[in-house]
């Protein structure tokens, strides 16, 4: 597994992002992606909206070589948070995304925390799941990528439970 830091979105991780978001693999794997991903427009209004709205907790996945990898984040109200993280394809298969959501979830404490993915996307869900997540339904959604509604799962990290927590000694 990579190592993984987390950090601010800059300015100059935006040419990263765009072009991970137009690599044709991943947006058929994430399924649930903009109408034109190539949108070079509204990507750039949408990354406005999401670093400006206090509400929302975006941050970049930097690996232990330095390099931009992806983003993570946290949106939505207090009731319904929901986690979302996009790592680049070089980087797949090597816990680069369980690493990045496990240091996003040591740093937002919200609970309960809510995701969702393509219910024909493994490794996404195995993520989830590595991280905590359980299955607490499922539905279906137009997706973009695929020009067609598909299943969906939808995912709950459940509070802490305080018995379960160790006390430090």
């Amino acid at each position: 597994m990579d190592d993984v830091t987390l950090r601010a979105v800059r300015d100059e991780d935006l040419e990263v992002f765009y072009a991970q978001t137009n690599d044709p693999e991943a947006v058929r794997m994430a399924a649930f992606t903009p109408e034109d991903p190539a949108d070079r427009a509204r990507f750039d209004a949408h990354w406005a909206r999401i670093r400006h709205d206090p509400g929302v907790l975006a941050l970049t996945v930097v690996s232990g070589d330095g390099a931009v990898v992806g983003h993570v984040g946290v949106f939505g109200p207090p009731e319904e948070r929901e986690v979302t993280y996009w790592i680049g394809r070089a980087h797949w298969g090597r816990g680069v995304a369980t690493a990045a959501l496990r240091a996003l979830l040591d740093a937002v404490p919200d609970r309960p925390l809510h995701a969702r993915a393509a219910a024909d996307n493994a490794a996404s869900l195995r993520v989830l799941d590595t991280c905590g997540f359980v299955v607490t339904g499922h539905g279906r959604g137009f997706a973009h990528a695929r020009g067609t509604e598909i299943d969906e799962v939808l995912l709950t990290l459940p509070a802490r439970d305080p018995r379960r927590v160790r006390r430090a000694q």
